[in-house]
């Protein structure tokens, strides 16, 4: 009999330990939502930046781990005619992502949704194109792949959260938040033309996602975003 209450004693303290972890796992769990992003600058920033006739649009999403962690994906399109000087022409458009991952670099406030932002990313490029001197002659088009690589930093914040009633003296669950935010990008290519080639001979002068062809470019992104 006293054999049975002890095993009943422990079996009980086993299953209390056991739910307090699993709570206190799901409370600080490591995965911590999905962001999803719209930038809103680059249509504007990229034509005035260049006074070229470019288009540039790009989405991003990037997931919270552990409090600290972005692993983060971005994805987007540019195309355009440009000219360098009254002799070089460029007609070309196409596809780009970014891959990379930020950090924090703060002390970890599981309370806090908002975070500033240091990190790296890894870009690449494919585009058609026609290019030559002068672009009406009818150069013949051609594929031209570009990657790059980026220091970025930048912030992102929570500005209103949506949430769902639930029954009377229960919190309110938030089923999304909707966040805004700025990231600064400094590029360096590693496509670069080798020295004394012409540029506009095998080089693509403007690139989707990087911009003007340079070996070091520059950035900006405003995004408005959606927490899943």
């Amino acid at each position: 009999m006293k054999r049975r209450s002890l095993c009943d004693i422990l079996l009980l303290t086993l299953l209390l330990v056991g739910s307090q972890w699993v709570g206190a796992a799901n409370t600080d769990s490591i995965y911590q939502g999905t962001i999803i992003k719209l930038d809103l600058a680059s249509p504007i920033v990229v034509p005035a930046a260049t006074k070229w006739q470019i288009q540039h649009y790009e989405v991003a999403a990037n997931v919270r781990l552990a409090q600290r962690f972005y692993p983060t994906f971005e994805l987007g399109y540019a195309g355009g005619r440009t000219t360098e000087g009254d002799s070089v022409g460029y007609n070309g458009h196409g596809g780009f992502f970014r891959v990379g991952c930020d950090i924090n670099p703060f002390k970890k406030h599981p309370e806090s949704p908002h975070a500033l932002l240091v990190g790296v990313r890894l870009g690449t490029a494919v585009q058609g194109m026609r290019q030559g001197r002068p672009l009406e002659l009818g150069h013949p088009y051609k594929v031209q792949a570009d990657c790059w690589g980026e220091i970025v930093a930048g912030c992102q914040v929570d500005i209103w959260d949506c949430r769902r009633a639930r029954k009377e003296g229960a919190e309110d669950k938030i089923i999304g938040s909707l966040y805004m935010g700025w990231m600064g990008r400094l590029k360096c290519l590693f496509t670069r033309q080798a020295d004394g080639v012409p540029v506009e001979s095998k080089y693509a002068i403007y690139i989707p996602g990087f911009g003007v062809r340079n070996n070091i470019g520059w950035g900006v992104n405003y995004y408005i975003g959606w927490k899943l």
